[in-house]
């Protein structure tokens, strides 16, 4: 802010000059003005040349002229000593003078526009000594330069000025200057001119600069529908009511006319003389249309698509509540038809002042958006392991960028909380290549930070540069870091990421662009401003790799037993285990009278008169009856033969289910030999002429039993 110390200071050096007393006061008469210099505003007929400039302005109260002129104070372009002629002052970064909402962007536009003509003025002003005859202080050069242009914008005709405007005395003192000198001032540009040969002060400007001011005039204006607020229906209806009418394309936008946005479906584009009938509808008062530009739409409806069932959001980045609100209302909108719980929208707010984020939580809650939640602490500092990021599965990272694919800037920057110390090089279509370097640094940084989220299955990057160095360079190296740490760490395919095309590269998109290497971009136009974005999606284990590359990386990680095309499976070397088991278990149960078999087996026997050694069951499932008429007969069992290839089946075959069977200890009665039974003693059930004294086992009639500890087939003795 410009202090009145300047002000008091010029007031002190008047008095030793006629003509700088008369530059510090009013003018009460017509005698006390030069005669080139008419005190009553009137001047002589401009040349025809110079009518094309106007703009039919009156002027802007003071309050506007003096933030424009801190805002210019902040971001001219400093020349060298030697080749420095008009002397802005040495203060930069002074704090900005309070004014309201609808004169800050005035007050910005006008900055701006002082910017683009820097140098412009400072020849008029130069050529006409104007900085070397008036009595104005350095530090309200920068003032001078703000009115100067709005000056020539209006003709050098006095402004109109209201009975309610506020009085600030240094706007009116240099305001007398410039009247003052208006017929020198004039024919200062006018020489300029001719010497340049321009038909208009725009034809100064660089061709990148011109054509994006010829296309921020003709931009329509994009609104999108706030679900939580109102239908898309609705709004139609609404809109079709006061007499709009919707076309099929942009193109057909003419009139009292709006169309859907061919990306968004929640979007609705509009003439851009459209804005004042938008208001009377009260869609915009009611929050039910949100006007804001395309690109800050691409992003949350791309999250939206890309979010699972179960999974939060974490938005990073220079955005606004509106972008926030679009976002999270998307999102609750989803689930909502989903039936499921609304998820949370994370915002990093880590660069923002307390005033910002208490107006970004405002627009949120004023657009009734109840899933946010805001973070403190910056982003390359959360740690992904922390609770609350726990369940983060999209990240939207919407970096700071030097905004060179948008058309009208201060209006873009205002709106998404931009960073205004760019207006200097916007102002020449021209970023450092220092400026550059520092901001690809830091995309670099979130990109890679954001890729660390091991929960994160993807990162929506966007930008709205026309730059490749922070578009797809970022990108792919980040894509080729990522990667390259993951294959050390030995898990190549778990946590690699690859690039997926966006939402917006679909073929029933016929107006979008056509896609390009997996970069969704639309160039600036007439129709729509430039942006950049990127989907990046963490990539799963291939069915289709080859086996030969599973069981190297599985025997590398000391799994599947070291199968490979030359060794026994395990299945083979468990069937040789069990055989020599099963022989020492032979040898070892000769001298014992218990048997183990199972309960089961035990009714099958008696049923079937086969004695102790009969049939056997595995679980529940029976043999079947061949298996009951194999002969008695003592095999060795032999692995068969591996084939000549070896064979790798995708799915390992499931063994069949089986049971441990337990003991049963039976006690057979005691039997006297060589005694027998006597006839006369001849029990019920029993022969007289059995001969107990031979009596045999009966034949085997199954293979042995695993748990029958290698039971032979000889009698008891």
């Amino acid at each position: 802010m410009v202090k009145n110390k300047n002000i008091d200071g010029r007031h002190h050096r008047s008095t030793t000059s006629k003509n700088k007393k008369a530059g510090s006061q009013i003018p009460s008469s017509k005698d006390d003005t030069p005669p080139d210099d008419p005190a009553d505003g009137d001047i002589p007929a401009a040349p025809p040349e110079l009518l094309t400039t106007s703009q039919g302005q009156l002027g802007f109260p003071d309050r506007v002229y003096l933030l424009a002129s801190v805002i210019f104070q902040n971001n001219h372009l400093e020349k060298l000593a030697s080749h420095r002629l008009v002397n802005y002052g040495k203060e930069k970064g002074l704090p900005l003078p309070e004014v309201k909402d609808e004169m800050q962007h005035t007050a910005y536009e006008l900055a701006f526009n002082t910017l683009k003509y820097q140098e412009l003025l400072e020849d008029i002003m130069i050529d006409s000594c104007f900085n070397l005859t008036q009595p104005l202080p350095d530090d309200q050069m920068s003032l001078v330069a703000v009115m100067l242009y709005d000056f020539q914008d209006r003709k050098f005709l006095p402004r109109e000025r209201q009975g309610y405007e506020e009085f600030i005395q240094e706007v009116r003192d240099v305001e007398i200057c410039l009247l003052r000198f208006k017929t020198k001032l004039a024919a200062s540009l006018a020489r300029c001119r001719i010497k340049h040969d321009l038909l208009s002060i725009e034809c100064i400007l660089p061709e990148s600069l011109k054509a994006k001011q010829e296309r921020s005039s003709s931009l329509p204006l994009y609104a999108w529908v706030n679900a939580l607020k109102g239908s898309l229906d609705e709004v139609r209806s609404v809109l079709k009511s006061v007499g709009l009418s919707q076309v099929k394309s942009i193109g057909q936008l003419e009139g009292q006319t709006f169309c859907q946005d061919p990306h968004c479906e929640d979007m609705l584009v509009f003439p851009a003389q459209l804005k004042a009938e938008l208001h009377s509808t009260k869609l915009l008062s009611d929050h039910k249309l949100i006007i804001q530009d395309k690109f800050c739409s691409l992003g949350p409806n791309s999250v939206c698509s890309l979010l699972p069932d179960e999974g939060d959001i974490l938005m990073v980045g220079c955005f606004s509540g509106l972008t926030v609100s679009h976002t999270a209302s998307l999102i609750a909108e989803k689930h909502k038809a989903n039936g499921n719980d609304q998820p949370t929208v994370y915002v990093c707010v880590s660069d923002r002042t307390d005033t910002q984020r208490e107006e970004l939580q405002q627009v949120v809650t004023l657009m009734g958006c109840k899933n946010v939640k805001l973070i403190t602490e910056v982003f390359q500092s959360l740690d992904s392991n922390e609770k609350q990021l726990e369940e983060v599965s999209v990240i939207l990272l919407t970096p700071k960028c030097s905004v060179s694919a948008i058309s009208n800037p201060v209006e873009f920057i205002l709106q998404e909380n931009g960073d205004t110390d760019l207006l200097q090089d916007l102002s020449k279509d021209s970023v450092p290549q220092s400026k550059l370097k520092a901001l690809v640094a830091q995309q670099k940084k979130d990109i890679d930070h954001a890729l660390k989220f091991p929960k994160v299955v993807a990162v929506v990057y966007s930008t709205c540069s026309s730059y490749p160095e922070e578009n797809e360079e970022v990108v792919s190296r980040a894509l080729e870091q990522v990667n390259a740490g993951s294959e050390q760490e030995g898990e190549p395919k778990k946590a690699n990421f690859r690039l997926s095309p966006s939402p917006f590269s679909t073929p029933h998109h016929a107006e979008g662009p056509k896609e390009m290497d997996s970069f969704f971009m639309l160039k600036p136009s007439e129709q729509n401003n430039g942006c950049f974005l990127a989907v990046l999606v963490r990539e799963v284990i291939s069915i289709n790799e080859p086996p030969q590359e599973v069981l190297a990386r599985a025997n590398a990680k000391g799994i599947l037993d070291r199968i490979g095309p030359n060794q026994p499976t395990r299945k083979e070397r468990h069937g040789h285990t069990n055989r020599l088991a099963k022989a020492t278990h032979a040898r070892n149960s000769q001298h014992h009278l218990s048997v183990s078999i199972q309960s089961k087996s035990q009714e099958s026997r008696s049923s079937n008169s086969t004695g102790l050694c009969g049939h056997q069951e595995f679980g529940n499932k029976r043999e079947s009856p061949q298996e009951h008429n194999t002969p008695t007969k003592t095999t060795t069992l032999r692995p068969a033969p591996p084939p000549a290839t070896p064979v790798v089946p995708a799915v390992r075959a499931r063994r069949a289910h089986q049971e441990v069977l337990k003991p049963v200890v039976l006690v057979l009665p005691p039997v006297h030999f060589p005694n027998f039974f006597p006839p006369q003693h001849s029990r019920a059930g029993y022969s007289p002429n059995l001969n107990y004294n031979k009596w045999r086992p009966p034949a085997q009639t199954g293979p042995v039993s695993r748990s029958s500890g290698g039971f032979k087939s000889r009698p008891f003795l």
